[in-house]
């Protein structure tokens, strides 16, 4: 029964547009589906890794050293924004053909998900507020603990996947330069915007 209702929970949790959000999308407006589900892995990775620090204890040091939190939160800050930067220089320059947003493969585009999401100090606090709420008593916590943070990626694919295919069938018309470029513009200010957030955010 618990298992059913933190499902729930993190539907509702993926259906929230933030960094995650963002990122995946500009992956696949600029360089289609595949760019897209690589950075939704890399994503998620980043997600299992913070649900697997949550269950051993990892988590719990990062938000108790302030300066270790300060250290992530603007590092993560630099990365959203030069993100951002990229996308309005891009839109400035003129967003270029799927074939050529394409070259750097799949590997960049994971990386990016991965980078943004541990990066973020704000994933580790929610692994760590979010995931024990649902433990139940008695069960073993560590154990309980991962199998939540694997339900947790597997509803986040799910999600992000429906939306990166919903993207890739628009891209005929989201391909159009102006339209391209407009959405890179987008982008840019959403992820600086996000950026500066993260900054200036306190715990």
């Amino acid at each position: 029964m618990y298992l059913l209702a933190f499902a729930g929970a993190c539907v509702l949790v993926a259906m929230v547009p933030g960094v995650s959000t963002a990122i995946i999308l500009r992956q696949t407006l600029r360089a289609g589906r595949g760019s897209g589900m690589a950075a939704t892995l890399g994503n998620e990775t980043g997600i299992l890794l913070w649900g697997l620090a949550a269950a051993f204890g990892l988590s719990a040091l990062l938000v108790a050293s302030q300066l270790a939190y300060d250290v992530m939160r603007v590092a993560g800050a630099v990365v959203l924004v030069v993100m951002g930067a990229q996308s309005l220089w891009q839109a400035r320059k003129g967003a270029p053909p799927p074939e050529v947003a394409t070259a750097p493969g799949w590997r960049g585009a994971y990386l990016a998900g991965v980078g943004t999401c541990l990066a973020n100090p704000k994933a580790a606090v929610f692994a760590l507020s979010f995931l024990p709420q649902f433990v139940p008593p008695g069960q073993n916590v560590p154990v309980t603990l991962v199998t939540l943070a694997v339900v947790w990626v597997l509803i986040d694919l799910l999600w992000y996947g429906l939306l990166v295919w919903a993207v890739a069938q628009a891209k005929e018309w989201l391909g159009r330069p102006a339209v391209r470029r407009t959405l890179e513009r987008i982008s840019g200010v959403v992820l600086i915007g996000l950026g500066v957030r993260l900054a200036v955010e306190s715990r």
